[in-house]
């Protein structure tokens, strides 16, 4: 029998301190420039990023905040303190959390083909659902193709489009599958859209609402939230998010567009501050049981999830090297007009940090992540 899964709130219980301790501010010493501070600033004066974040959270659960840059490259505004953003493919890790929730509530088995939960849905070049479980899709190894270059063919016109998730599927089947499943690992957004859609047959409630109830409201993530459909703006105080297509070509302002083509791979807004408190609270076992979760972080190899070729990937959730000894829990985000990057240790510490921007070079995008790794290192 499954046991039923304990309520979020009375996990935190035991999380309490970690969780609600206040956020300070903590300036470097005087004359002094911390490490996390220069490499955002290195971040805007030599990556040319408009503006970059980042939110800081030691064992015992105080903040430190830094920026870079502005936050309006026409008003020259000042970049809001952990600001919101788009955080893109984080929400991968709040629909996995849902999707463990509901198998440690028996109503979903992760080793079942998903025609069980999406009958006849799944049919095509790219893959056929009776052959792909639902553990394959929250870990990248189903083989599905990725919808992401047909929906973006016309940009412009897709950044004010709204997508249907079962469009974003179909758009995906017409590719050639890239493995059979099960012997390989390929990121694909449409493995996530495909796990939005089965929380929603299995519930009968939208996944926004789901990952709102079970996880938004009772970890207190006040500055995150799932837009309301064709919302194409960000509510509250945030940087601008800018986009250009090559190292030479000025910034244009993609910070109003519809965010339906990531779903439930990608449409949360959130801040820096949020996404640590949530990764301590998933790493720390407040949304999940000890199974469950025990099933998030078995990892595979997965080469291609970070720059450094070394990462690995479990359902939902990622792994990187830290320079300074062991790894973190990962995962990292890329929207048009913004890209964060962040991460929780063992013991309890946590970064994000955040930029205005996709990078427009391999060495910008290294840089993100390697003031990442400073953030927890230092």
């Amino acid at each position: 029998m499954n046991k039923p899964r304990r309520t979020a709130l009375l996990a935190l219980g035991a999380l309490a301190f970690t969780l609600t301790a206040p956020a300070v501010s903590a300036p470097a010493q005087a004359g002094t420039v911390r490490p996390l501070q220069k490499a955002l600033d290195g971040l805007v004066k030599k990556d040319k990023f408009p503006a970059a974040l980042a939110t800081v959270r030691d064992e015992y659960g105080q903040e430190q905040f830094y920026t870079a840059g502005v936050g309006d490259l026409k008003t020259k505004s000042e970049v809001p303190q952990d600001g919101r953003v788009r955080i893109a493919s984080n929400t991968k890790m709040f629909t996995a959390t849902v999707m463990l929730q509901l198998a440690g509530e028996g109503k979903i088995k992760l080793d079942m083909p998903i025609e069980k939960y999406l009958p006849g849905l799944v049919r095509g070049k790219g893959g056929d659902g009776r052959k792909i479980t639902v553990r394959q899709i929250l870990q990248h190894t189903s083989g599905l193709p990725d919808y992401d270059e047909v929906v973006f063919q016309d940009f412009p016109k897709s950044l004010h489009t709204y997508w249907k998730p079962q469009q974003l599927v179909g758009y995906a089947l017409k590719k050639k599958a890239l493995f059979k499943p099960g012997k390989g690992w390929s990121y694909s957004n449409t493995n996530y859209v495909l796990a939005g859609l089965i929380v929603e047959k299995v519930t009968g409630r939208s996944i926004g609402d789901q990952i709102t109830s079970r996880i938004i409201t009772p970890l207190g993530l006040h500055d995150t939230y799932w837009p309301d459909a064709r919302d194409q703006g960000i509510q509250g105080p945030h940087p601008h998010g800018y986009l250009a297509t090559s190292p030479k070509q000025p910034w244009t302002d993609v910070t109003t567009f519809d965010p339906s083509s990531g779903w439930a791979a990608g449409e949360l807004i959130g801040t820096p501050g949020d996404l640590n408190r949530f990764m301590v609270a998933l790493v720390n076992g407040a949304l999940l049981e000890p199974e469950q979760l025990a099933e998030m972080k078995k990892t595979v190899a997965a080469p291609t999830f970070d720059i450094t070729g070394s990462a690995r990937y479990g359902l939902g959730l990622g792994t990187f090297k830290l320079s300074c000894g062991g790894f973190a829990w990962t995962h990292g985000g890329d929207a048009p007009g913004y890209t964060t990057r962040n991460a929780v240790t063992k013991d309890g510490r946590a970064a994000a940090v955040a930029v205005t921007g996709g990078p427009r070079s391999i060495k910008a995008a290294k840089n993100v992540e390697k003031a990442l790794d400073t953030a927890l290192c230092d």
